[in-house]
């Protein structure tokens, strides 16, 4: 029997070497006393005058991205402060300072930085109406439902919950910035806007490696849609087909092709074979019902739903959205920016890593194990895959291409037209002029070469082959039936009350609580809630001895987050 994880964890708790330092003051109000009418309520945001007093008084120095040269002329961002364009910096890699980026890419990281860390005032947008006078709130409150005031139940884009935070850091700080969120910070959602009998939760994710869950779902979707269209093809020759549907080794069920029409061919698809993954064979990696397919598809929801600060691509070009009293809270290109910015947190790592790289202001290794720990995880990591672990928690795909782009040059990545109806092409997002970005070499934090990899960089993923990458995310990216035991109120998503992506384990030592709702506390509560396709793997768990158990938990412990700058 290996080290326990308690000890195996010991001391590792503060590898986090971003630090954020608000200096502020602390102020007292101290003035007469005043009588309310109980039962009276507040529905009035600030108006403009008033939010003129806070914008002197607090002036914001966030600077807004620009797409394009109109971006911030056309949007005119609440603060006016705008970069210059994005799409004018040169995109070609080694004019930028990240081990050869390019300017864009540089420059679109460092704003969406500051988006990600901004505390949005309420003359920059911040919040909603949500009515009671209030600007923030952790429980949906579909009974507050006024179309003259617009009140929560009547913003646009609809929304199933919040906003609960005046930034994203606020939640996502578990492990370090930009990680998970504890279970005090769940997100409430009544996306049926029915009331509490059917609201659900989410536990806020980590935002780690984004980048590689994107390019992986693409190109596994890339494979799928090559299947279909192949059957597509012998259906029009033979007049049938059915088969496997697989894509970088993962089984996604079969498809079977019927003509219907001969010249022209004509063919109809059964798809009640396709397993994990929408009809459509597209796998939309985010969000934890496995809805969302792009990283800039969730930044503006999320912006809106949890922040209330609205991108002109969401809520419609000169338009108040939310009632606050404030349009054109974000640019195109301040979407475009916090998309680059999360995608480009860098990768989960491991202890094992860790202790083969040198600290350099230290000069000793960032991580000392000593021989049980390192026995511990070696066990445990043949005891997740003799289990059946390893099944859905596939621990690492292969990219064909290391190269990122934002937005992508797949059809089924990228927006037609953006939720509010702009043509991306018209406002600057197009395909032929990305953001690109080499994901093994540009990542702009933990760039310490790992030892004897040929110069593979532990913030950035691992090179593959000559043009590849590794991506280590133990996930299968597919949607599993995880049984009656995480069944839901409702279905939200018209996936299954109790069907939920697999969540990708990189990083799990560091994100504390688990599952869609945070309701284990533990990774072995977390085990022990795998039920229905899941079930098998649970039950040999729980057959296992208490050292190989130990050293399970001991493996998946050493999957940490780890960020430097």
């Amino acid at each position: 029997m290996g080290a326990s994880p308690r000890e195996l964890t010991a001391g590792f708790k503060g590898l986090h070497w971003r630090w954020y330092v608000r200096i502020g003051l602390t102020l007292m109000l101290v003035g007469g006393t005043s009588t309310v009418a109980v039962g009276l309520t507040n529905t009035r945001m600030p108006d403009l005058t008033e939010r003129g007093i806070i914008a002197r008084l607090h002036p914001s120095d966030l600077e807004h991205a620009a797409q394009d040269n109109n971006d911030c002329s056309r949007t005119r961002p609440p603060n006016g402060i705008c970069s210059a364009s994005l799409n004018g910096l040169s995109n070609n890699f080694g004019t930028g300072v990240n081990g050869g980026s390019s300017a864009r890419f540089d420059e679109a990281f460092e704003l969406g930085d500051e988006l990600f860390s901004h505390v949005f005032t309420a003359a920059e947008g911040g919040g909603a109406n949500v009515g009671n006078g209030e600007r923030y709130t952790r429980m949906p409150r579909a009974d507050l439902n006024n179309t003259t005031l617009n009140l929560w139940a009547n913003h646009f884009p609809s929304r199933a919950t919040g906003p609960n935070a005046a930034s994203c850091d606020a939640c996502h700080d578990e492990g370090g910035a930009d990680g998970a969120g504890v279970v005090s910070n769940n997100v409430h959602r009544d996306p049926t806007h029915s009331g509490a009998a059917k609201t659900i939760q989410r536990n806020t994710p980590a935002l780690m490696g984004l980048a590689g869950l994107q390019a992986t779902a693409e190109e596994i979707t890339e494979e799928l849609q090559r299947d279909r269209d192949a059957s597509r093809a012998d259906a029009c020759a033979t007049g049938s087909d059915t088969r496997a549907l697989s894509a970088k080794g993962i089984s996604f069920g079969s498809i079977t092709s019927r003509r219907t029409r001969t010249s022209p061919c004509e063919v109809t698809f059964d798809t009640s074979g396709v397993r994990g993954v929408a009809t459509d064979l597209v796998v939309r990696p985010f969000q934890w019902k496995g809805t969302v397919a792009t990283v800039r598809d969730f930044v503006r929801g999320a912006m809106h739903n949890e922040n209330g600060v609205q991108a002109v691509e969401m809520a419609r070009d000169g338009n108040d959205g939310d009632g606050d009293g404030v349009s054109n809270e974000l640019t195109i290109g301040d979407i475009t920016a916090l998309a680059t910015y999360m995608s480009f947190q860098p990768r989960p790592v491991t202890l094992q890593e860790l202790a083969g790289i040198t600290n350099p202001d230290t000069r000793q290794p960032f991580v000392t194990l000593t021989t049980a720990q390192n026995n511990a995880i070696n066990n445990g990591r043949t005891v997740f895959d003799r289990v059946g672990c390893d099944t859905c928690h596939v621990p690492s795909t292969t990219l064909d291409s290391r190269i990122w782009q934002e937005p992508s040059d797949n059809a089924n990545f990228r927006d037609a037209t953006f939720p509010a109806g702009q043509s991306p092409a018209s406002r600057g997002v197009t395909p032929q002029n990305p953001i690109r970005v080499d994901m093994t070499r540009h990542g702009p934090d933990n760039r310490f070469v790992i030892p004897n990899t040929g110069g593979d960089l532990l913030g950035s993923f691992r090179r593959a082959g000559q043009n590849g990458a590794t991506v280590s995310s133990f996930t299968d990216y597919r949607r599993h039936d995880l049984g009656f035991e995480v069944a839901e109120q409702i279905d939200e998503e018209g996936t299954g009350a109790s069907v939920f992506m697999t969540r990708a384990l990189w990083g799990v030592g560091s994100t504390a609580p688990y599952m869609h709702n945070g309701t284990a506390t533990t990774l072995t509560e977390a085990i022990l809630l795998h039920g229905g396709e899941a079930a098998t793997v649970r039950s040999n768990f729980r057959a296992l001895s208490t050292g190989d158990q130990s050293d399970l938990i001991a493996y998946l412990n050493e999957h940490v987050l780890f960020t430097t700058e």
